[in-house]
């Protein structure tokens, strides 16, 4: 019996069911994460990761509302993550404005 490739996103709908918009905001988190995590080790870039890691916490929370598999709650999760880090060493380092 064949089986169909399983791409990426068939990870995150593992109900068989198509979720655009929460599958966005994984990716979008996990995006932000990953920009405020890079960034708040740089200390002439805490706008950035300050702003970065705020607006990433913000979506993955909405994310987690509104998630519908463990798939998406696990990059939401991860990105959130990246996002707290970031905006903490984006503070540490001067803060939103400097």
């Amino acid at each position: 019996m064949a089986h169909a490739p399983r791409s990426a996103l068939s990870l995150l709908n593992t109900d068989g069911r198509a979720h655009p918009r929460e599958n966005a905001l994984a990716f979008v988190t996990i995006a932000l994460g990953l920009v405020a995590a890079v960034s708040g080790f740089f200390t002439g870039l805490h706008a950035l990761a300050s702003w970065a890691g705020l607006i990433g916490v913000l979506v993955g929370g909405w994310g987690q509302m509104v998630s519908a598999t463990t798939g998406e709650r696990f990059l939401l999760v991860i990105g959130m993550g990246g996002a707290g880090f970031g905006l903490y060493m984006g503070i540490v380092n001067g803060g939103f404005l400097g």
